[in-house]
Order: structure tokens, then sequence, then C-alpha cells
């Protein structure tokens, strides 16, 4: 299956990689990118990539999983991976449902995620798992 996002075809299987090169992705996206959205939690909001989710068994690494780099902060339920290299952010398991990953659209090889219109703003300031005091 085939999907057209902004100006850019999305097949089933795509690659992903980081910007040298290093790590690179297999990203199982049948039905294209889905819900595409921002957040602005603080680690987001730095990193300001824009962000779809696939299942944990839709994510495989073929290529650098030696220098992928695991961040993870306030409650470590999400795992964010970058490249040690270049340090582009590629994906992370999600704290707002772990079976998932998050992966940065931004590396999908041919997409330019500005092409992708009226991508909304998830609020992770006020995230429900976040420890308040």
């Amino acid at each position: 299956m085939i999907k057209i996002v902004g100006n850019t075809e999305i097949k089933a299987k795509h690659k992903a990689s980081c910007h040298c090169g290093a790590v690179e992705l297999e990203l199982d996206l049948p039905d294209g990118i889905v819900d595409p959205r921002r957040c602005d939690c603080s680690m987001c909001r730095r990193r300001g990539a824009i962000v779809a989710s696939v299942p944990l068994s839709g994510v495989r690494i073929i290529k650098g999983h030696e220098v992928l780099k695991l961040y993870q902060f306030n409650t470590y339920t999400a795992r964010h991976y970058f490249c040690s290299n270049c340090g582009i952010y590629t994906h992370h398991q999600r704290r707002s449902n772990p079976e998932q990953y998050g992966y940065n659209v931004a590396c999908l090889e041919g997409v330019n995620p500005f092409d992708i219109e009226n991508v909304p703003t998830n609020d992770g300031v006020h995230h429900p798992a976040d420890r308040h005091a």
C-alpha cells in the first residue's frame, strides 16, 4: 500500500536514518504517517520534531544499534534514542503508550516534515503521567 503525504509517497516499509547515516531504521507504515504531532514537554520543545507512532513491532534497527544512545528523564517511562555521532533523535518508546514507538518524521527517507500541514501540538507540560509536587 502507498499513501501520499504532501507530495511524498509513503510505502508500507520505509527507511529512516539519522543525519550522518550511522543509524538506519525500517518502519512498518502500512497506513502512512498516522497522527503526526508535536509536543510541548521540555524535551520535545527543545528538539522540535514532528513525531508519529507505530507499534513496537513496527520499528526495526537495521544499522547502528551500537551508536544509539538512550536518554530518560522525569518518570523514566519514555525511552528516547538518538545517534551518538550526529545527535539526531530517531525514535522513542512512548510514556503515554509504552507499546508504541514515536518516531521522528524528519528521519523518513524522502519526507520533508514541512510539507505536512496543520500539525497539532499535544500538551506534554501537563502530561497525566508526570510527577507533580
